[in-house]
């Protein structure tokens, strides 16, 4: 048995909770009824943040001021390279508070401080990359339609956007966002999960430095049918675009069909690695538990299923097992963590049942399994099981913690039947050393992203979403700021006017 974790309280836990008020117009307020939300860490048990707890009152007012700035302040109507220029100085900002807001997500959320630093590394290399696409963002000229007709296509911005972020990567996702549709020049209402809301509060603060005009953006923190619900059905959001569950962006859909809003949504996965005999197995074998355990298997993006050739099954699931019990589960406060704590008691008592009920349709624990005696905070000790079937709800549904799940094929076409029986379709990978394999899986597989002989990796230029159950639309890449505008056709007739209708 594992030595109980010994987790250090940090100087925080000794201080009173940080205090974030709501950002509307410009202005930190409190809530309208004065009501608040305490957050615990989950790696070390005491409150490290309240927040000012929005209610439909504050989403009207927040809405309002994100309207008014959209239809009378400078934002939209500024040139390309202002907005720009606040996006890059925003940026800066992000940057140099880097320690901090990393700090701030690693105590809320129970990740580890390392990955953190690096997401928050990443979201300033999309704000910056958003900055650009601001400068490139435009429409088209038809010049073909006979002397007398000049055809024109503008790009606008759509108007008010309703942005709503979940637990797992607070800062990561609201920057695959909010940026780009500032660029295009909408005005924003934004609501972080009620469990990791204080990064996004800095970000607020950030943005007001860096210049951005009063309710340009407005950020409340709520919970959803308080304060998610009337962002997606309000009549003057023109567009809402969520990440979370599926189970939950189902519900966002029906909301806002009520007004024919535009959604984006980015939502659960269920992805699998695909393991051929002639891969590098050594570099498989690493890719599989970071896939599988990264943010303590949080991730919509997680390579929760290793779909595994049969002739090498059993020593590459050896190999695996190995490099698992190598995996340093600890603080997430600690540079050496690789996984940190799970995100509430609920949610690893989910994620257990899901293993309980694995092993009881006829899945092997080879790996992991249990929570981790510590004496603070809540721990799961990274899971694999073997002797998996497709039709288990292990191999089916997102478990969303650190359970690996493997499955055995002969064929190719049984490899990629394997991975695209489940709803979803976020993405996968194959490693193989052969061109002709890797592009059969390539193909193959339905999902919005395949990755081959790497994983889980992504840049700002690379556009990301999913198929099926997994979302609508795409965030990053170039289209990106796109996505955030309408588009307006403009016909200027020349000269006298010809063919007449009444004679």
């Amino acid at each position: 048995m594992n030595a109980p974790l010994n987790i250090s309280m940090p100087a925080e836990a000794s201080q009173a909770p940080k205090a974030y008020k709501l950002l509307i117009d410009g202005k930190h307020i409190d809530a309208s009824d004065g009501r608040s939300i305490e957050r615990a860490s989950p790696g070390h048990g005491f409150v490290v943040s309240r927040y000012a707890q929005a209610g439909t009152v504050d989403v009207e007012a927040a809405v309002q001021a994100a309207h008014r700035a959209f239809e009378t302040g400078p934002w939209p109507r500024m040139k390309a390279s202002e907005r720009a220029a606040v996006l890059l100085k925003a940026a800066d900002l992000i940057e140099s508070r880097l320690e901090e807001i990393a700090r701030l997500d690693a105590l809320e959320s129970g990740k580890p401080i390392a990955q953190a630093r690096g997401e928050i590394g990443g979201a300033v290399d999309i704000w910056r990359y958003a900055a650009s696409l601001a400068r490139t963002l435009h429409g088209e000229s038809y010049a073909n339609l006979g002397d007398a007709m000049l055809g024109v296509v503008l790009r606008e911005p759509i108007g008010v956007v309703s942005l709503i972020t979940p637990w797992n990567f607070p800062f990561l996702i609201i920057s695959q966002k909010l940026p780009f549709a500032l660029a295009a020049g909408c005005t924003a209402v934004v609501k972080p999960s009620e469990m990791t809301s204080a990064s996004t509060f800095v970000l607020g603060d950030i943005l007001l430095e860096a210049g951005l005009p009063a309710g340009v953006v407005n950020i409340l923190a709520g919970f959803g049918a308080d304060v998610g619900a009337p962002m997606v059905s309000h009549p003057l959001v023109e567009m809402v675009s969520f990440t979370g569950s599926t189970r939950v962006g189902k519900m966002t859909m029906a909301a806002a069909s009520n007004s024919l809003k535009k959604v984006s949504m980015e939502l659960g996965g269920k992805n699998g690695q695909i393991v051929f005999p002639d891969a590098d197995l050594e570099a498989a074998a690493d890719a599989a538990v970071f896939g599988g355990f990264f943010n303590a298997g949080e991730c919509c993006n997680a390579g929760s299923r290793l779909i595994v050739h049969e002739a090498i099954a059993d020593d590459f699931l050896a190999a695996v097992k190995t490099l698992a019990e190598k995996v340093r589960v600890g603080d997430p406060l600690d540079d050496r963590s690789k996984v940190g704590a799970m995100i509430s008691v609920d949610h690893m008592e989910k994620v257990a049942g899901y293993v309980a009920a694995a092993k009881a349709d006829g899945g092997n624990v080879f790996s992991g399994g249990a929570q981790l005696a510590s004496n603070a905070g809540q721990y799961l000790d990274p899971t694999i099981i073997g002797n998996v079937t497709e039709d288990m709800a292990i191999a089916r549904e997102e478990v969303f913690g650190p359970v690996l799940s493997v499955l055995t094929f002969e064929t190719i076409d049984e490899a990629l039947h394997i991975a695209n029986n489940t709803p979803y379709g976020l993405s996968a990978g194959v490693w193989s050393a052969g061109i002709d394999t890797c592009m059969s899986v390539a193909r193959g597989v339905r999902s919005g992203t395949v990755w081959v002989n790497t994983f889980m990796e992504g840049y700002p230029e690379l556009p990301f979403g999913g198929y099926k159950q997994s979302g609508i639309g795409r965030e990053l890449g170039k289209r990106a700021v796109e996505d955030y505008t309408e588009e307006k056709t403009i016909q200027f007739h020349r000269g006298q006017r010809t063919g007449w209708w009444v004679g």
